[in-house]
């Protein structure tokens, strides 16, 4: 029988990883079997330019921090996992995709965004919206061309008015 200061090691663990998932807005469990140590302090650094950070756990602690927060990763805690854990919705998403792109062996298994479950294919879609910069760029193109619609449609009246 596990001892009663092992017991509470582990239980300060299963809180610590629930207060994870629940201030977090990004969570994404990955299998990084075969990245090598230098390819995981890339991310690493990566992440933490997001404010983003990866941390491996048991996957008995981790099933049992998930279910406490009701929520359910059966079948994804086999193997050897590591969890991301972001403050920020979009950006460490896009870190671990882009990361995953260059580097085959990191499997992108399941997220939870915002406390949902999220599958490969919405962490994906996530993945391709693009930064908020980007977005305010959009915005302000679309914008800058009514204007300058605008402006083209003024100019020609009042090359009408002056006809005349």
């Amino acid at each position: 029988m596990a001892s009663q200061k092992a017991l509470e090691e582990k239980k300060g663990i299963v809180s610590e990883i629930t207060d994870k998932i629940k201030t977090s807005e990004s969570v994404i469990l990955f299998q990084y079997q075969g990245l090598t140590v230098a390819d995981l302090s890339v991310l690493r650094n990566k992440l933490r330019d997001v404010n983003a950070e990866i941390k491996v756990y048991k996957n008995t602690l981790l099933k049992r921090a998930v279910d406490d927060l009701n929520l359910s990763l059966d079948g994804f805690l086999e193997g050897p996992n590591a969890i991301l854990f972001g403050n920020d919705l979009l950006e460490p998403i896009k870190v671990i995709a882009d990361f995953a792109k260059e580097n085959e062996k990191l499997d992108i298994r399941v997220g939870i965004i915002s406390g949902d479950i999220a599958d490969i294919n919405t962490i994906r879609e996530y993945a391709s919206i693009p930064s908020m910069d980007g977005l305010l760029t959009m915005f302000a193109s679309g914008l800058i061309e009514h204007l300058r619609n605008f402006a083209i449609g003024l100019n020609l009246y009042a090359e009408q008015k002056e006809e005349n």
